[in-house]
């Protein structure tokens, strides 16, 4: 009968300590996972923006007859492109040349993403 009280009055200090490590293990493996997603998911961004602005600077090229472009004649509310939505505080180029690769540096303070069109 004692051993039926001692096991209605809850967890032991061990019991406890022990889910509170499987959990500290199990979120010590998702982490590395979950910045590896989110880090492929910038990156994917990152280079979908570089194209937009690549097909921008091209519909750009054809309708004016130029070789180059500034971002400010291709990103506007009016222009051909509506917003430029920053996920890793990535910097693109200032101007746009026909042929030549898009490089957007700073990606999550690191890394660099090339295009080529």
């Amino acid at each position: 009968m004692n051993s039926s009280l001692r096991s209605a009055r809850g967890f032991t200090l061990v019991e406890i300590m022990i889910v509170v490590v499987i959990i500290g293990l199990l979120a010590a493996m998702a982490l590395p996972a979950f910045q590896r997603v989110r880090q492929s998911s910038q990156d994917k961004t990152v280079l979908n923006n570089a194209r937009q602005l690549a097909a921008a600077a091209d519909q750009y090229f054809l309708e004016n007859g130029v070789s180059s472009v500034l971002q400010t004649d291709l990103v506007g509310s009016t222009n051909y492109v509506k917003a430029l939505n920053l996920v890793a505080s990535e910097s693109y180029p200032s101007g746009f040349t026909e042929g030549v690769t898009i490089t957007v540096s700073g990606v999550a303070g690191q890394r660099t993403i090339t295009y080529s069109p």
